[in-house]
């Protein structure tokens, strides 16, 4: 086996990731406090065509270097958008017919492995802060709460592995 090359990758350009039909998910990043995970959230939603990404509260914005040097460019091919107030956002998100899904432990969640998005829906999937995740008024607002099943001895993942474990769980159901 030969590892291929960047030019034989066949990626598409950032003009035709814009007109691209995308994956009708949504990254809500809910006071994400470190640039690099932003970073690899943009990474990681430019790799599965998702729609867009907001950035809320304490979360950083582009043009940020230390968000460049994860995001490898992303940053320029993903809509984003800045939000103050994330429960604001989820309200509007509904309010449009947005099914939201927060990523957390809670009372009665629905682990991602038993979660069937359905075809026609659109979902937004909101990441909490790396120490005190998802806020619990955004929780309590959205449809419903997802969680990635673990086994270890760790209580989480960090808020990159989750978003990319999250992603490829439902782009590849949604496909």
């Amino acid at each position: 086996m030969r590892k291929l090359k960047n030019n034989e990758l066949n990626r598409i350009t950032v003009d035709e990731f814009k007109s691209v039909k995308k994956t009708p998910l949504i990254v809500v990043l809910d006071n994400v406090r470190s640039l690099n995970n932003i970073g690899s959230v943009f990474r990681t939603s430019d790799a599965f065509l998702i729609e867009k990404i907001y950035l809320c509260g304490i979360s950083a914005t582009p043009p940020n270097k230390d968000i460049h040097k994860t995001a490898l460019g992303a940053t320029e091919s993903v809509d984003w958008e800045y939000a103050k107030d994330t429960l604001e956002l989820v309200k509007k998100l509904k309010a449009e017919s947005v099914k939201v899904l927060s990523i957390e432990q809670a009372e009665n969640s629905t682990k991602l492995n038993d979660f069937q998005p359905k075809k026609g829906e659109k979902y937004a999937i909101v990441m909490g802060n790396e120490v005190k995740g998802v806020q619990q008024e955004v929780v309590n607002a959205s449809n419903l709460c997802i969680e990635i099943p673990q086994l270890g001895t760790k209580h989480s993942l960090n808020i990159s592995v989750t978003t990319g474990v999250v992603l490829w769980d439902l782009f590849q159901k949604i496909q």
